[in-house]
C-alpha cells in the first residue's frame, strides 16, 4: 500500500504547476487514489488539490511531510478520467498542468438554496414530453445501425443541410440511456442553444441539461452536479460542456464539427473534436460528428478509415430540396448603375416571398452601422490607439474597438490630414435593416446580431419569435445561418459572400466554402422550394461557386490539392509562434531570436516562415511577432514547440494549426 500522494494543489493558483508531496494517513490509503480531491495544509492555508500519483518512497525529507487533512470519496472516477485528459492537454497544446485543470474540472461553487434557475424550465413550458421512437428513413437508419454495431468507433455524419442529422443524434442518445449511458451534445454557437434544447427536451424531458456562457456561475455549477449525479441524462452547449463530469459516459456529439467556434482561443488553445476524442478514448465512449461541410482534417480522417463514414444526400423531409441557389456578379449590377445593397434579382426575389408570406433571411458577414471610418481626402482609416485596427462606427456617434473595447466619440476632422471629409465604408446589419424597412415598410422585421443578442435570453426570444412566424424578415450575422430549421423561410440573400475569402488566414477559402453552403442550406427545409441569392465580387472563386453547387467534392479536392502543394494542415502540420512585448524593438528582438533557434534545429522537411507583424500587429498596447514553422512531422514541431516555451517562458505562445 503507498504511503505518499504527489498533489497539485489549488487549480485557481496557476504559479503552483507542480506537485507537492504529502502522507496518507492510514484511515484514507482505502480511498486516495490518482484523480481524488483532497484537502492539504499549504503554508498557513488549507487548500483542494488534486492526487496526480502515488509513491511508495517520498523524494524529500520525510519529517518535513505533512498529511492529508481529508479526502472527497465521491466521483473519484469521473475526477480521474478528467485528471488524465488535463494531462494529455498538457502535452499536446503545451499549457500548465494547472490551466489545463482549471479547464476539465470546474471547482463547485457554494451556492445559496434557492438562487439557482433552471434554465431548460422557460424552454420547454410548452413543450409536452413525448417518448415515441423516431420514424428514420433508410439513410438515417444506416447511420444509426453502422455507428452502434462498430460502437465505439469514431464516425462522421456527412448529410446535407436538413438531412436529419438530429434525429440520428436522438436515436443514438436512447440507445444510450437504454444502456445506462449518458452524452455530450456540443453545438458551436449559444444562439443554437434554444432550437436544440427545445427539440430534446420534447423528447427525452427534463434529464436534458444546458450549459454556455449566459448563465450564472451558480447556474452552470448546479447543472454539473446534477451531471455528477446522475439526475441528467443528456448535456447540450458549447465546448465547455465538453467536461461534463458525467459518471457513465457513453457518447460525444459534435454538431456542425467544422465550425472554428471549437477552437480555444485562450489558454490552453485546444481543439474541442481531438480533445473529445481523447475523452472518448479514456471513457470507452463513441465520438460522433455531423456537418455538411465536413472540415478538410475530419473528412480526410474518414476518408483513411479512422472514422465511419456516413452519407445522408437527400432532405429528411418529403418533398424537400435542396434550393435553387444563383450568383449575382456586383460588379454588374454596379456597371449597370445599381449601386444599392440589394441586387435587382434579390429585390424581386424579397417581394415576391412577401406577397406570399414566406419568410426571408439576410445574411451579412459583418457587424456595426456604417463599418470603418475613412478620410476621402488622404485615404487614412481611424484606428485604435492600443490595437492598430480600424475602429467600427455606432449609431450613438462613438467609434469603438471591437478587439479591446475602447471607446472615442466621432470626429469633425481626419486626424491625420485635418480634412473634413469623413465617411463610413462597408455595410452592417443596422444599415441594412434601415434600407429594408425602407424598401418594404409592411414587412415585420428582426436583427440578430452581437448587439441585439448582447442580454440574457437574447438569442432565443428573437429566435422564438421568427420561429413563430412573428416576422418576415431575419437580418443577422453568422449566428443566423448555423444549423437552424425554420421551414417557412423560402428564400436566403447573402449579401457580402466573399469578405471572408480575404482573411489572413490559409483556411479562409473553406470557411467561405462551408460558410456559403450552411447559409444556403438554410432556404426551403418545408415543403415549398428555396431560393439563394449569393452576391458576391469574386463569382468565379472556387469557394464561391462550388458553394454555389453544394459540390463539397469539388471543393475538397481543389482546396486538398493547394493544402498539399503548401504543405498546410492536414497535408502537413503547422506551427504558429506569438512573441509579444509592450516595447516594439524587444518583441522583433526575441522573435529573430527564436527564429534563428528554430533554424538552428530545422532539417529538409522543415520551413521557417517570419518573423513578421501578427494580422494584428498590437493590441492593448503589446506589439505582436509571428512565426509559423512547417513540417510533415507533427511530433517533431510539438518537441519544437516545447523547446521555446522552455527558453522563452511566458513572452511566447504557441498553438498547433
Amino acid at each position: 500500500m503507498m504511503k505518499y500522494a504527489k498533489v497539485i494543489v489549488d487549480i485557481s493558483l496557476a504559479k503552483l504547476d507542480r506537485t507537492f508531496t504529502y502522507f496518507i494517513p492510514e484511515d484514507m490509503r482505502e480511498y486516495v487514489r490518482p484523480g481524488v480531491r483532497v484537502t492539504v495544509s499549504f503554508g498557513k492555508r488549507m487548500l483542494s488539490g488534486y492526487v496526480l500519483e502515488l509513491v511508495e518512497t517520498p523524494d524529500f525529507d520525510i519529517d518535513k511531510i505533512k498529511p492529508i487533512e481529508s479526502v472527497d470519496r465521491g466521483y473519484a472516477e469521473v475526477e480521474s478520467v478528467m485528471v488524465r485528459l488535463a494531462r494529455w492537454m498538457k502535452s499536446e497544446y503545451g499549457c500548465t498542468l494547472n490551466q489545463a485543470l482549471k479547464t476539465v474540472v470546474p471547482v463547485p461553487r457554494n451556492v445559496r438554496k434557492g438562487a439557482v434557475r433552471v434554465k431548460q424550465v422557460s424552454l420547454t413550458e410548452s413543450c409536452q414530453h413525448d417518448p415515441r421512437p423516431l420514424k428514420l428513413n433508410d439513410a438515417q437508419k444506416a447511420a444509426v445501425d453502422g455507428i452502434l454495431s462498430s460502437y465505439p468507433k469514431p464516425a462522421l455524419i456527412f448529410g446535407v443541410t436538413g438531412s436529419g442529422k438530429t434525429e440520428i443524434y436522438m436515436s443514438l442518445i436512447s440507445e444510450m440511456i437504454k444502456r445506462g449511458r449518458q452524452t455530450i451534445l456540443l453545438i458551436p454557437e449559444i444562439a443554437l442553444t434554444y432550437q436544440n434544447l427545445s427539440r430534446f427536451t420534447r423528447r427525452f424531458g427534463d434529464r436534458v441539461g444546458v450549459v454556455n456562457s449566459r448563465l450564472s456561475a451558480g447556474e452552470k455549477s448546479e447543472c454539473f452536479q446534477k451531471a455528477r449525479r446522475g439526475e441528467l441524462d443528456v448535456m447540450i452547449g458549447p465546448r465547455s460542456a465538453l467536461f461534463t463530469p458525467f459518471p457513465r459516459l457513453g457518447l460525444i456529439i459534435i454538431d456542425e464539427e467544422h465550425e472554428s467556434a471549437y477552437n480555444s482561443d485562450t489558454t490552453p488553445k485546444y481543439h474541442a473534436v481531438d480533445t473529445a476524442l481523447k475523452l472518448s478514448e479514456l471513457t470507452g465512449a463513441s465520438l460522433v460528428l455531423g456537418s455538411a461541410t465536413p472540415s478538410l482534417e475530419s473528412y480526410t480522417r474518414a476518408l483513411a478509415g479512422d472514422y465511419g463514414l456516413y452519407r445522408l444526400p437527400s432532405r429528411a423531409v418529403s418533398g424537400s430540396v435542396l434550393p435553387k441557389v444563383t450568383v449575382v456578379d456586383l460588379r454588374k449590377e454596379l456597371r449597370e448603375g445599381n449601386r444599392s445593397i440589394f441586387s435587382r434579382q434579390l429585390l424581386a426575389l424579397m417581394a415576391q416571398r412577401l406577397q406570399r408570406h414566406e419568410q426571408i433571411m439576410l445574411f451579412l458577414n459583418r457587424r456595426g452601422f456604417t463599418g470603418f471610418i475613412s478620410c476621402r481626402s488622404c485615404g487614412q482609416a481611424i484606428k485604435c490607439p492600443h490595437c492598430d485596427v480600424s475602429m467600427t462606427a455606432h449609431r450613438n456617434g462613438r467609434l469603438v474597438c471591437h478587439y479591446c473595447g475602447h471607446s472615442a466619440p466621432m470626429p469633425d476632422r481626419c486626424p491625420s490630414c485635418g480634412s473634413p471629409y469623413l465617411a463610413g465604408f462597408g455595410v452592417g446589419t443596422q444599415k441594412v435593416e434601415s434600407e429594408v424597412k425602407k424598401l418594404f415598410p409592411e414587412a415585420s422585421v428582426l436583427r440578430m446580431d452581437m448587439d441585439t443578442t448582447s442580454h440574457k435570453d437574447g438569442h432565443s426570444k428573437i429566435l422564438a419569435s421568427f420561429g413563430a412566424g412573428e416576422a418576415d424578415i431575419l437580418i443577422g450575422t453568422q449566428m443566423i445561418v448555423k444549423g437552424h430549421d425554420f421551414p417557412k423561410v423560402t428564400l436566403v440573400g447573402v449579401l457580402a459572400a466573399d469578405l471572408s475569402l480575404y482573411a489572413q488566414d490559409f483556411r479562409a477559402a473553406e470557411r467561405t466554402f462551408q460558410l456559403l453552403t450552411q447559409a444556403a442550406g438554410r432556404a426551403g427545409r418545408g415543403s415549398v422550394p428555396g431560393d439563394v441569392v449569393i452576391q458576391t465580387y469574386a463569382p468565379d472563386n472556387y469557394a464561391v461557386a462550388t458553394a454555389a453547387k453544394q459540390d463539397y467534392y469539388g471543393f475538397y479536392r481543389r482546396e486538398m490539392g493547394f493544402r498539399s502543394l503548401m504543405n498546410y494542415p492536414p497535408a502537413g502540420a503547422m506551427l504558429y509562434v506569438l512573441v509579444s512585448s509592450a516595447e516594439e524593438e524587444a518583441a522583433w528582438k526575441e522573435a529573430k531570436a527564436i527564429a534563428v533557434e528554430l533554424l538552428s534545429e530545422a532539417d529538409e522537411a522543415m520551413s521557417v516562415i517570419g518573423p513578421s507583424d501578427a494580422g494584428i500587429s498590437k493590441i492593448k498596447d503589446q506589439y505582436r511577432k509571428q512565426i509559423y514553422v512547417k513540417h510533415p512531422d507533427k511530433g517533431r514541431l510539438l518537441a519544437l514547440r516545447d523547446m521555446l516555451i522552455a527558453s522563452h517562458g511566458e513572452n511566447v505562445q504557441t498553438q498547433l494549426l
